[in-house]
């Protein structure tokens, strides 16, 4: 089995953009696999480099900006990562595109698969959107089958 962790980002302060973090939390509840680490990644993404250089998975939820109804749920990879960001995403998404860099220069190519949600609201508050909150279960599942695919 690859050796892999789920890395939840984002701002628990701006709502939606939160989103990794809740679903974070969201998964302690869950029965996973006993070799999945569950790292609340918040916003300081550069800090998560060895996460990137000792994994053989890693699966990044973030909220996602993309363009499509709130509560879209993406799933791409690094290399498609890039037409996604948009003038308004947030700064970690790129941040993770970076990081990903960082850690092929210094010799870890680590699978990397991106979850990505569309924010219904982003603003001052620490709970999600209702939009969000009922996608809730279809991210912790989209995630399950992803520690799942080897």
């Amino acid at each position: 089995m690859k050796k892999q962790c789920i890395i939840g980002i984002g701002n628990i302060l701006l709502r939606d953009d939160g989103i990794g973090v809740h679903l974070i939390s969201e998964l302690h509840k869950e029965k996973l696999r006993c070799d999945v680490d569950l790292i609340d990644g918040g916003t300081s993404t550069f800090d998560l480099l060895g996460y990137f250089l000792d994994n053989e998975k890693i699966i990044v939820v973030d909220s996602l900006k993309g363009g499509h109804e709130p509560g879209t749920i993406y799933r791409i990879t690094p290399e498609e990562l890039g037409t996604y960001i948009k003038s308004n995403s947030s700064l970690h998404d790129v941040q993770v595109f970076d990081i990903i860099k960082q850690a092929n220069l210094m010799g870890a190519d680590p699978e990397v698969i991106i979850i990505g949600v569309e924010p219904h609201e982003i603003f001052y508050d620490m709970e999600l959107s209702q939009t969000l909150k009922n996608e809730m279960p279809n991210i912790i599942r989209i995630v399950k089958e992803e520690i799942e695919s080897e």
